[in-house]
């Protein structure tokens, strides 16, 4: 338990930075997951469209520092990998 004035503060900061965090993770994990369904479904062209969403969360997060830049890029990355092989593979 924060006996300061100024730890008391930084609890409370604390507290609102990780809901909101989480609630940022989140997105982020449902994004990737519709990108992959989509691949599953073998729908290559509403898998490119929920990637550009994924793609736009991810920035938006290392952008605020939810996540690294190096982790967004990599994610985006394997997911543009899996797109290309799915069109490949359809094609």
């Amino acid at each position: 338990m924060p006996n300061t004035k100024s730890a008391k503060k930084r609890l409370r900061q604390d507290q609102v930075r990780r809901e909101r965090n989480r609630a940022t993770k989140s997105v982020i994990r449902t994004s990737i997951k519709k990108v992959l369904n989509a691949l599953r479904e073998g729908n290559v062209e509403q898998a490119e469209t929920e990637f550009r969403q994924a793609a736009r969360c991810l920035d938006r997060a290392s952008c605020r520092g939810v996540i690294h830049k190096n982790m967004a890029a990599r994610r985006k990355s394997r997911l543009q990998a899996v797109i290309k092989a799915a069109k490949t593979q359809a094609a």
